[in-house]
């Protein structure tokens, strides 16, 4: 098994009594991702998002956040 180090990065609270958690996963092998968990009351959802992923879902909330303000 891949020995990974997980760091927190951000706690955010979110809507709803949402929680969003993003960590920095890093595993031996040099691979780096971002995990996003985002929790509902009891349930979560686990995401692993690389760098190009992370680029492109900046990119969209960037865009959104912008449209709002106009």
């Amino acid at each position: 098994m891949i020995e990974e180090n997980v760091t927190e990065v951000a706690a955010i609270e979110a809507p709803y009594g949402k929680q969003i958690v993003m960590q920095n996963v890093a595993y031996e092998n040099g691979t780096r991702i971002l995990r996003m968990r985002i929790r509902e009351g009891n349930r979560f959802t686990v995401m692993d998002l690389s760098q190009d992923t992370v680029s492109q879902l900046s990119n969209v909330l960037s865009s959104w956040k912008e449209e709002g303000n106009q």
